[in-house]
C-alpha cells in the first residue's frame, strides 16, 4: 500500500513540475516573441509591406528623418473611413520605422482642441477636416536636419500613392539643392517677352514652366545645340519640329549616357503659331524616327487618333456644339492604375494626339500609361482642319485601343552606329561636340515617358484663368498638369523611386455579394424592359383604337380600349410582382450567404479544432499504452 501511495505522490510531483516548466517556457516564449522582429504580411497585395525600392532608399539614408503623425485619435466624431485609414497609415509607418533601423523615428501626436499640439499642427500646415463634432486632423510632417516637408491631409482616396508619397519625401530630405531640368522646344513655352515680333503682343510663359521653376532649376536648351549635358537630371523635348540630325544625335547620346527623358510628340500641334493648312502641308512635322526605331517604338507623324468613345464637346463657328473625336478626353479606365504616374488621375485632354506603337522585337520594358478607348481608329491628321464630318466619313473602329502615353525603360543602343552625322554647314560644327565620345551602347538603364500630344501642356487645355477682386485666380479643369508633375517627379528621382508602383487598396469588396447583386440587376432590368415594352404596345393599341372612332366618339372610351387598359393593368401587376420576387430572392441569397459564413466562423472552425484535439488525445493515449 505504501509503495502505491509513494508511487502516486511521485507521479503527482512529476506532473506538477512539468506544468510549472511548461508555464515558465510559455512566459519565456512570450518575452522572446515580444522582442522578435518576425513580421508576416498576409494581405493579398502585401498592403503592409514595403517594396524593394523603398527598402534600398531607407538602407542608403545619410540623414535621419523624424515623422510626426498628427491624428485626432481622441475625437469620437472621426469618420469611420478616416479612422480605418489612419490605422493603416500608423501600421505602415511602423514598417518604415522597422526598416529604417534607427534612422526613421515616428511620433504619434493627438492635436486636441486648444492644445499645444493643435497649435503646432497649424504652424506646420496640417489642414483639418471640419465636422459637426469639431476639427479632425490627419496629416504628416517630416523633419531632417534643417529641412521640413508636410502632407497636410492624408486622403483615403489616394491610398494607392501612400508608399510613393512617403518614400519620395524621405529621399528628397536626403539631398539639398534643386534638380536640373533642360527643355528643348519649338513652341514658345518660355514666353516671348523681349522677343515678340513688331505688332505682336508678347506671350506669357506657359504655366507648366512656371510651376516647374518652383521646384527645379529649369534651363532652356536651344534646338541648335549639338551636345546635351549628361549631368541633367531630366531632359524634356516638347514638339521637336523639323529638328536637325545633329540634335537627334545629341538626344540619342544623352539617353545612352543614362539620362531620363520626357518627350511630347504631336501629329498636328494647334499651339504652334505657324500652324495652318499650308504650313502643315509644307512641314515635315515632328519626327524622332531614328531614335524611336532604336528604342523599339514608332509614331506616324501624319496620323491622329479619332476616338468616338472619348470625344470632347467643343463649340463650332455656327454657335453650336459638337463632339470632336480628335480632341480626346481620356477618362477612368484608360489610365494605368498600376503606375504611380497615372494611378490617381481622373481625366486628361489630348487635342489631336498620335498613336505610339511598339515595333518588332523589343527587349526593353514597354508599358502603356494612357490609352484611347476601343471605339477609335487612326485618321489623317489633316482632317483636323476639315472638321468632324470628314473624320466620320471614313471612320471604321479598329476594335482596339491606341497608346497615347507610354513608359519605356531599358539599356538602349545608338541609332547612329556610324557616329555623329555631319552637318550641312561644316562651319557650324561645334568643336566641343566633335571632341565628345561616341556611345554605341548605354552603360546603364534609362527611363523615357513619351506622350503623343504636345498641346496638352498649353494653358488653354487644362487651366481657366480669372480675376477675383483684383487677384489672379487659376482653376484646373483636368489632370494634364498633375500628369506632367508626376512624370517629372518620378523621372528626376532615383532608380529605386522610378521602380515604385502604386499599391492595391486595403479595403476589399465582398465579391460574392457583388456578383449576386449583378445577377439580380440583370434580372431586374430584363423585367423592367419587359414592362416598358408592354407600356409601349398598350399605348400603340390605344392609339390605333382611337383612330378607328368617328368624330362623335372621340371623347368616349370604347369597350375595346377599356379591355386593353384592363389587360395592361393586369400585366403590370404581374410584372411588379415578379420584380418584388427578384428583390426578395436577392435579399434571401445574401442572408443565406451571411448565415453560411457565420456558421463557418462560429461552428466549423471550433469543430475542426475540437476534432484535431480529440485525434491528438487518442494518439497520445495509444502511444502511452504501447509503452
Amino acid at each position: 500500500m505504501a509503495t502505491g501511495k509513494g508511487y502516486d505522490y511521485k507521479k503527482a510531483l512529476v506532473s506538477v513540475t512539468g506544468l510549472a516548466l511548461l508555464f515558465l517556457v510559455l512566459i519565456f516564449v512570450n518575452i522572446i516573441a515580444s522582442y522578435a522582429t518576425i513580421r508576416w504580411d498576409a494581405t493579398e497585395d502585401n498592403a503592409y509591406s514595403l517594396s524593394d525600392g523603398t527598402r534600398h532608399i531607407l538602407d542608403t539614408m545619410t540623414e535621419p528623418v523624424t515623422i510626426k503623425f498628427f491624428y485626432s485619435r481622441s475625437n469620437p466624431d472621426v469618420p469611420a473611413n478616416i479612422k480605418v485609414y489612419a490605422k493603416h497609415v500608423e501600421d505602415f509607418l511602423s514598417e518604415y520605422r522597422h526598416e529604417g533601423k534607427g534612422r526613421i523615428k515616428v511620433e504619434m501626436v493627438d492635436p486636441k482642441p486648444d492644445s499645444d499640439e493643435e497649435e503646432w499642427a497649424q504652424k506646420y500646415g496640417v489642414e483639418p477636416m471640419r465636422t459637426p463634432g469639431g476639427k479632425v486632423y490627419c496629416g504628416l510632417v517630416f523633419f531632417s536636419a534643417d529641412q521640413e516637408e508636410v502632407i497636410p491631409w492624408l486622403d483615403p482616396a489616394k491610398e494607392q500613392m501612400l508608399e510613393y508619397d512617403l518614400t519620395s519625401i524621405i529621399q528628397g530630405l536626403q539631398t539639398t539643392g534643386k534638380k536640373v531640368v533642360g527643355i528643348i522646344s519649338s513652341l514658345p513655352v518660355f514666353g516671348t517677352k523681349g522677343r515678340a515680333m513688331p505688332g505682336q503682343a508678347p506671350e506669357e510663359e506657359w504655366l507648366f514652366v512656371t510651376e516647374m521653376k518652383k521646384i527645379y532649376d529649369v534651363r532652356a536648351i536651344s534646338p541648335l545645340v549639338q551636345t546635351i549635358d549628361s549631368s541633367l537630371d531630366l531632359l524634356m523635348v516638347v514638339y521637336p519640329k523639323n529638328i536637325s540630325s545633329q540634335l537627334e544625335y545629341a538626344i540619342d547620346q544623352y539617353v545612352l549616357s543614362g539620362g531620363n527623358a520626357l518627350i511630347f510628340m504631336d501629329p498636328l500641334c494647334v499651339s504652334d503659331r505657324e500652324a495652318g493648312q499650308q504650313q502643315f502641308l509644307r512641314s515635315s512635322g515632328t519626327s524622332l524616327d531614328k531614335v524611336f526605331k532604336a528604342w523599339g517604338i514608332s509614331m506616324d507623324p501624319a496620323k491622329a487618333v479619332a476616338d468616338f468613345g472619348q470625344p470632347t464637346r467643343v463649340s463650332t463657328g455656327s454657335n453650336s456644339t459638337e463632339d470632336n473625336p480628335l480632341m480626346i478626353s481620356a477618362r477612368g479606365e484608360v489610365f494605368n492604375r498600376k503606375d504611380v504616374v497615372t494611378a490617381g488621375l481622373e481625366s486628361m485632354l489630348f487635342p489631336v494626339a498620335g498613336a505610339i506603337e511598339k515595333t518588332g522585337y523589343m527587349d526593353h520594358e514597354f508599358e502603356p500609361l494612357v490609352d484611347s478607348s476601343a471605339n477609335a481608329a487612326l485618321t489623317d491628321a489633316f482632317n483636323a482642319f476639315l472638321g468632324v464630318e470628314a473624320v466620320k466619313k471614313g471612320f471604321v473602329p479598329a476594335g482596339k485601343s491606341f497608346n497615347l502615353v507610354v513608359y519605356v525603360r531599358g539599356t538602349f543602343k545608338t541609332a547612329f552606329p556610324e557616329g555623329r552625322p555631319k552637318s550641312e554647314d561644316p562651319a557650324a560644327e561645334s568643336p566641343e561636340a566633335l571632341k565628345g565620345p561616341h556611345l554605341k551602347e548605354a552603360k546603364k538603364a534609362s527611363t523615357l515617358i513619351i506622350v503623343s500630344d504636345a498641346d496638352m501642356l498649353a494653358d488653354q487645355f487644362y487651366v481657366q484663368r480669372g480675376n477675383f477682386f483684383g487677384l489672379p485666380v487659376s482653376e484646373m479643369f483636368n489632370d494634364n498638369l498633375n500628369f506632367f508633375s508626376n512624370a517629372a517627379e518620378i523621372l528626376t528621382g532615383s532608380e529605386d523611386l522610378i521602380g515604385l508602383r502604386s499599391r492595391g487598396k486595403l479595403e476589399r469588396p465582398f465579391t460574392a455579394v457583388l456578383e449576386l447583386k449583378r445577377k439580380a440587376q440583370e434580372r431586374w432590368l430584363s423585367k423592367e424592359n419587359e414592362l416598358v415594352k408592354q407600356i409601349e404596345e398598350t399605348n400603340q393599341k390605344l392609339r390605333q383604337l382611337e383612330q378607328q372612332k368617328d368624330g362623335s366618339q372621340k371623347m368616349i372610351i370604347s369597350p375595346e380600349q377599356e379591355a386593353e387598359v384592363a389587360r395592361f393593368k393586369e400585366e403590370r401587376q404581374k410584372i411588379n410582382g415578379q420584380l418584388k420576387e427578384v428583390r426578395k430572392n436577392l435579399r434571401s441569397e445574401i442572408e443565406n450567404l451571411g448565415a453560411t459564413l457565420k456558421g463557418i466562423n462560429i461552428f466549423l472552425m471550433p469543430f475542426l479544432v475540437a476534432i484535431t484535439g480529440i485525434v491528438f488525445a487518442i494518439y497520445r493515449q495509444r502511444k502511452i499504452r504501447r509503452k
